[in-house]
């Protein structure tokens, strides 16, 4: 596919905060691999990181029991995709989480923050926002 500056393609999926609805970004991925010409081995990096940020508003966004969704859109342009991941549960900006001190031994780390380093380590941008009573969270990667 080829895209001139001005153009852009945008892709959007809808998931409830079930951790069963998982599978359905690995073909929301595929299918935006296909219209932005990714290779196989950056579209499962970017599937790895949409998983992360996705698993982490399912499992705790939310109130246990209630149901809330997960909207995750996604903008082909040129030179870049860029994933907006939004809902609307408690605030919580993973960008102000501290990396993790992947040196330090299995018994002195800290738990979490594994998840959100992930997501920075393959994305070349990641910026939290609150707006509206809704969470933003958009993570960009050059292509």
């Amino acid at each position: 596919m080829i895209m001139k500056d001005t153009d852009t393609s945008e892709c959007r999926l809808i998931l409830h905060n079930d951790i069963r609805q998982i599978p359905q970004l690995a073909g929301f991925v595929e299918a935006i691999a296909r219209k932005a010409s990714l290779d196989q081995s950056l579209a499962m990096s970017l599937n790895l990181a949409l998983e992360e940020a996705v698993t982490n508003v399912i499992l705790y966004a939310y109130p246990a029991g209630s149901d809330g969704l997960v909207d995750i859109e996604a903008v082909i342009r040129t030179g870049s995709i860029e994933f907006i991941v939004s809902d609307s549960g408690k605030p919580f900006d993973p960008t102000k989480t501290p990396p993790p001190d992947i040196d330090a031994s299995l018994e002195e780390r800290r738990i979490g923050g594994l998840g959100i380093h992930l997501v920075r380590t393959i994305m070349d941008s990641v910026v939290y926002r609150r707006r509206c009573g809704k969470n933003y969270l958009t993570m960009t990667k050059n292509i």
